[in-house]
């Protein structure tokens, strides 16, 4: 008798995460799909689709199917999840795939039943949907079980989820659409502003990796950054420092200050106390910006700490998930 594949699907804005039961995780590739503009076609997904961004002729076109957590191209997702399932399942799977999907903790239930209906079509036999924060939780190994307040900040590519979690659900949350690639559009605008130099999303996200810090370092960093000039329209090649890039994020890290703030301050007394002795725990790919956890510690004055493999912690609870459905009953929606 053949038994269905358990997967597990981190279907971020920034990237697509599979994990697959007694593998791990398989896939780890940019949500980014290339199509022709000629009819639609998917050329290429995934890592090829993102070596060709903003290096295309007008004939190719490439997209991110997925914008601030939430499906933007229905059409395209879908054809983006089939391609992530075949390969995580093998092409000639003879029984279609359990899969579980995480979601951000804001979206609404038009956006669940999209994903749901995606995940469907692309393949799957039954499909669940799991909150972001929980699936975060359970990946990073926080024992979520009890009845204490366990508190996560999920920073992702599109989303910025906080929640504090107690006994298998979520006892408060807020979901704010600003993450890694708010952070490369403030950095793009910076250089911008400040060197007239046109730059890249690419470019913006290497400088973020390289160089960035969320407060000001003693050591600086430096790299050089080319782009085009806004004057002349030519090449050109500037000098840009941590402190800088400091300055440039200052605007959606004040934003991720204000939810974090704001979920501390609906906490019930009970578990706040317990969060104060646990402290917080980051999870999501951006969570690794350089000293992001000592500036949320420094300004709630609650000790903060990034999760071991922040950017896998996701994807690895949304499978871990799949092994305790009955349990979790009452915090998922889908095919029961």
């Amino acid at each position: 008798m053949w038994t269905s594949t358990k997967i597990g699907i981190d279907l971020g804005t920034a990237n697509v995460l599979v994990y697959v039961k007694g593998k791990g995780i398989v896939l780890s590739e940019p949500s980014v799909v290339a199509i022709s503009t000629k009819d639609n076609r998917v050329l290429q997904v995934g890592m090829a689709a993102y070596e060709m961004m903003g290096r295309t002729p007008e004939t190719v076109e490439v997209i991110r199917p997925m914008q601030n957590g939430v499906i933007a191209d229905y059409v395209v997702t879908e054809a983006m999840l089939k391609h992530f399932i075949s390969r995580a399942t093998g092409r000639f799977a003879v029984v279609k795939p359990d899969v579980m999907i995480c979601i951000p903790a804001g979206v609404t239930n038009v956006e669940m039943r999209a994903v749901h209906d995606a995940a469907i079509q692309a393949g799957a036999k039954r499909a669940w949907l799991i909150r972001e924060p929980l699936a975060a939780a359970i990946g990073a190994q926080i024992p979520i079980a009890e009845p204490t307040g366990n508190m996560v900040i999920d920073i992702g590519g599109g989303t910025t989820e906080v929640a504090v979690i107690s006994l298998y659900g979520i006892v408060t949350s807020n979901s704010i659409r600003v993450g890694g690639n708010k952070m490369d559009d403030s950095i793009a605008s910076y250089i911008k502003r400040k060197y007239n130099l046109m730059i890249g999303e690419r470019t913006a996200e290497e400088i973020k990796i390289r160089i960035g810090s969320a407060i000001p370092m003693e050591e600086e960093l430096s790299m050089e950054v080319r782009g085009r000039d806004q004057v002349s329209g030519l090449p050109r090649t500037v000098i840009v420092r941590s402190n800088e890039i400091t300055e440039a994020l200052a605007d959606p890290l004040e934003s991720i200050i204000g939810a974090v703030r704001t979920v501390l301050e609906d906490t019930p007394p009970e578990l706040a106390s317990d969060i104060i002795d646990r402290g917080m725990v980051m999870t999501g790919g951006s969570s690794q910006l350089r000293n992001i956890s000592q500036l949320l510690a420094d300004v709630t004055g609650v000790p903060c700490y990034v999760a071991d493999n922040p950017m896998n912690c996701v994807a690895i609870g949304t499978g871990v998930a799949l092994e305790y459905i009955d349990l979790l009953r009452d915090s998922l929606s889908g095919d029961f």
